[in-house]
Formats: C-alpha cells, structure tokens, sequence
C-alpha cells in the first residue's frame, strides 16, 4: 500500500519526455498567450472580496427598493398618478375662401382655448374660429363648419373641422389641412415640464371661387325685397358664365345665418330650423320647381332638328286645342292658350309663348306631326335635364321628365299616357321638375351652340361639357325667337320689361301652377346676354306665390340689370 501511495504521487512530477516536448515547441511559444507559463491558482482571499462587494452592492440595491415600494410607496405613487405624459392635438389653420376678385369670405380668427379644457391642455390644444363674411347672400354657398370637440376631461373626440354644407363641405379636403401633434408632461401642480412638437400642422389651402361677391349680393338683395313685396316664399338666381361654365352668381332665399350655425347657437339653429319658409334649402342647387314655359326653346329646336317642322311654318291660335274624348263625345277635352295669338311661326311663338303652338308640335294635331313623348323626353335629356349637373354643391337631386313609364309608376297602371299628357309636358307642366342650376345650364348651352356646361364653383378656364347634337344654325332660330320676345312691340311679347338700352338680353319667361287647385305660381325667367355675342347666361325662379301675382322674376331681375350695366360694366359687354 505504501508503494502504491507514493507511485501516485510520482505522477505529478515533470517526465523527460515533457522537457524534450516543451523544447522542441520553445521557439514558437507565444508569452503574450501566456504560453510556458506556470499557472497558478487564485487566492482564496481575492475570491472573498469580490464575493463582499457583490454581496453590498445586492444590499444597496434592496434597500433601496424596500425604500420606494414599501417604505415611500404610497408617496411615489401619487406622483405618478399625478405626472402625465399627454398627446395634445396641432390644429391645423384652415384654408381662407375668397371670390373671383379676391375678397375674403371665410377667413380665421386667432386660436382661443375651448372652455371645456383645462391646465396644460387648455395651453396647448386650441383652434381658430371661423368667420364669414356679412354680405347678404352668401350664405348658402359658402356653408358652415362644425368645430373640434372635447369633453370635459379635454380629451378630443373630434379633432377637425367638419365641413357641413356648402363650399366648406364641397372642398373640405383642400381647405381642411391635416393636423400635428405635440407631447406635453405635466406635473402634480398641472405645471407643464416638457411641451415638444413631435409632427407639425398642414395648413389647408385656399380657396378662389368663380362667384363675384358684390354681383350675388346685389342679385340676392333685389330678387327677395321683390319676392317679399310680391308675396313669394322664397326663390334663387344663377348667373353662369357659358364659356367656362364658371358661375358669377348662386345665390338662394330666404338664407340663414351660417356664422350662427358654426358658433352653435342654439336659438338661431331652431328658428331656422323650425322655419316654414326652409332657409336652409339651397333652392338654387336642391330645388325642384315646375318649369312652365322655359323648357319651350329646348322643344322647338328638338322639332327644327327632328325637321316635323320648318322655323317660317305658321300655326293658328285661337286660344285653345279642342280633343274629342273617346269616352264622352260631349265632354272634350280642351287645352288652353294663355290668350289668342293668331298666326304665328316659331321666332314668335317663343316670343310670345304661345301654348298652342308647342301643344302642335309637341304632340301634334290636326295635319301637323308632333315629336312625341319619346323625343321630348330625348331632347329634355339632350339639354341636361332629368339628370344631375355635376356641380361641387351637395344635395343636387336629377328631376323629373314626365314620361308613360314614370305616369305607371307614379300613377298605376289603370291610368295609361295620353296626348293631353303630352302637350301639357311640351308647355314644362304635368310632373316636369328642374333645378335653377339645370336651367342656366340648358339655356347657355342654347347661347353657347349647343355645349352643356358642367358648372364650377372655383374659379377655373377650363370648360367640361357635351354637346347637345343640335346644329348651331337651328339654336340660332331660337335664339332669336327669344331675343324677339325683348324687343318686340307685340302686347303679347312676354319679356319687354327686359329691354335695356345698356344690355342687349335674350329670355324666356315661365309661370307654373302649383297646389292642389292651382292656387299658386312659380315664376321663372331665363335668358342670356349679350344677345349677339352671349357670354353669360341666366335663371331665376320666384316660388309659391297667390295665382294671378302678375309681377314676377322678369320684373324683379329689372333693377338688377340696370345696376349690372352701370357698376360691374366688365360683365355686360
């Protein structure tokens, strides 16, 4: 056992054969590696040391922890429920509107602090209100905005501006603007800490519009005192430039106050609300009226291109058509002139409006062929009606064009179409239903040869528009069947009152029966100037006023002209 002990330990002595190893590898030993060093063990006391420290360190740091969790949790924790960190919203300044002359008509105020905010929030969270301006008639184009919300904790549950109608709904996108964000640190004393922008605003852009203020107004304020001495509930006027299809005017009444309806003003807002005479309609782009007579330019050129007849062609009027009724030969049926206009052709059946000649070739009579309710409701459509125009505005409805189909439908199947239905339709009467932006579009595209405009609200060269597929030389007849009925000494010329030694103006005239017994009016009067060389084409409609009111929008559209001619002489030449 003893030998055994001490082989064992023999073995941990140096063998010859590792000196001869060690020196045959001496010359490439690497010291820097620590190569042919002995290697010693580490001190037992070093290795205590670093234990201790360690040891201290994982001390410091549970007490510590100790100390702000349990000793001062309660502290620490009201200074955090106490230090926020909140995104405050960068309202973006919206876009300005202005008109074609570069008046401002929708600019902002400078930002204030809404009242349902409070400390930091209230500093650094606010919007500019926005004002409008105090022209009359305006209104309905420029529309109102809704403003940004928060509740009462100054957390936005709306942070833009809604547009709601008008141009300020129609060019939201443009005007509106993209908001930014800051990040605001608050302490327990509502003391800001930090307040750094972290993605800044886009200011919206702004906006020019096609309308002349000063000419809308004008218009706005001559055609509703004339509506109100008259009787009328309420009525609209456009102005369309038939070039371009850039409009000069829209204006509607009775309006409402937009600045009221932005602020929120809850009397103003229930008032108009509650209004029987609806002024919140835009009744120039959302209107629907009866034509009447203004729809007979359109017939007779649908009948010279369709060639049933010929611009010199002469029809009798003898005040009424006589139609023997099928059902009761002693009962016929009899549609009426307004009065008897003897022999007239086609440049004086427009100026005069005879009825009876449009009955003829509406839906014909005797030897005379008529269109037909097929190519009346054709043409109609040819010249824009029955359909939307494509204006910006909001709310634009398409119309009716009375046909056999929308007779079933509105009417059943026990009521089928008849000639009468058909020459009520060639007089604008029976379910016939257009806007005062449909009218000016159809009557410049009988101005212009034939294009139908899309109208535009911003200021714009370039036209959109089709032709209507009418020769010009046949709008020429018409054209000058309606400039005729301003100039003609006839007693039964229907728009004298329009002849004014400054404008050479083209019209037509229209009254509607409306109400279950006809006991009110529309009156209507469309036109364009200068009649030699149009550029600006027209339409006004007055509403439900008493049957029989005798002075209308041709009398109203007066006063206007003759201001036209002497302060804005740019637009009548």
């Amino acid at each position: 056992m003893a030998l055994f002990g001490k082989r064992s330990r023999a073995t941990y002595e140096i063998q010859p054969e590792d000196i001869f190893l060690d020196s045959s590898n001496l010359p490439g030993r690497n010291e820097g590696q620590f190569e042919g060093r002995v290697v010693r063990p580490v001190a037992s006391r070093a290795i205590l040391g670093v234990g201790l420290v360690f040891a201290a360190v994982i001390l410091v740091f549970a007490w510590r922890a100790f100390h702000l969790e349990i000793v001062q949790g309660t502290v620490y924790a009201d200074i955090s429920r106490n230090n926020r960190l909140d995104r405050s919203v960068v309202f973006a300044t919206r876009g300005r509107i202005f008109d074609r002359t570069g008046l401002e008509l929708a600019w902002n105020e400078a930002p204030l602090a809404t009242s349902t905010l409070s400390g930091a929030a209230a500093a650094t969270s606010t919007f500019a209100g926005r004002r409008y301006t105090t022209l009359p008639g305006l209104s309905h184009i420029l529309g109102f905005v809704r403003y940004p919300k928060a509740d009462a904790r100054g957390v936005w549950w709306r942070e833009e501006y809604a547009g709601v109608s008008g141009v300020e709904l129609a060019l939201n996108e443009t005007l509106g603007g993209i908001n930014g964000s800051r990040m605001v640190e608050t302490d327990a004393h509502g003391i800001v800490s930090q307040d750094n922008i972290i993605l800044p605003p886009k200011n919206g852009d702004d906006v020019v519009l096609s309308i002349d203020a000063e000419v809308q107004s004008k218009l706005y304020t001559i055609l509703s005192a004339h509506a109100e001495r008259q009787g009328f509930r309420g009525g609209a006027g456009v102005i369309m430039d038939m070039r371009t299809g850039e409009l000069l005017a829209l204006t509607s009444f009775p309006e409402y106050d937009n600045a009221a309806f932005a602020e929120g003003i809850d009397d103003v807002i229930a008032e108009t609300s509650l209004s029987e005479r609806t002024p919140l309609l835009n009744r120039a782009v959302a209107g629907l009226y009866t034509p009447g007579s203004i729809v007979k330019p359109i017939f007779a050129a649908a009948a010279l291109a369709e060639r049933i007849i010929s611009p010199d062609t002469q029809i009798l009027s003898t005040g009424a058509i006589t139609i023997p009724n099928p059902y009761d030969p002693l009962r016929p049926s009899i549609f009426r002139d307004w009065t008897v206009h003897g022999l007239v052709d086609m440049r004086t059946a427009i100026a005069v409006s005879s009825d009876e000649y449009f009955y003829t070739i509406g839906g014909g009579y005797e030897s005379q062929k008529g269109l037909g309710i097929q190519r009346l409701d054709e043409y109609a459509r040819r010249f824009g009606l029955g359909e939307k125009t494509g204006i910006a505005l909001w709310g634009e409805p398409s119309g009716v064009i009375p046909t056999p189909e929308w007779k079933e439908k509105v009417f059943g199947p026990d009521d089928p179409w008849r000639v009468g239905n058909t020459y009520h339709t060639a007089i604008g009467q029976f379910g016939f239903q257009i806007t005062p932006v449909q009218a000016v579009r159809f009557t410049a595209a009988v101005g212009n040869g034939g294009k139908l405009l899309v109208p535009q609200i911003v200021a714009s060269t370039t036209a959109h528009y089709e032709n209507v597929g009418i020769s010009d030389a046949d709008l020429k007849i018409v054209r000058e069947g309606m400039r005729l009925a301003v100039t003609s000494t006839r007693a039964d010329a229907t728009v004298k009152v329009l002849n004014i030694r400054e404008m050479d103006i083209a019209a037509k005239t229209g009254t509607a029966e409306v109400g279950s017994r006809n006991q009110w009016m529309n009156s209507w009067s469309v036109g364009y100037w200068p009649s030699d060389n149009p550029r600006y084409a027209y339409a006004v409609v007055l509403e439900m006023a008493p049957a029989g009111t005798l002075s209308g929008a041709a009398p109203g559209l007066r006063p206007f002209f003759e201001w036209l001619a002497q302060n804005k002489p740019q637009y009548t030449r």
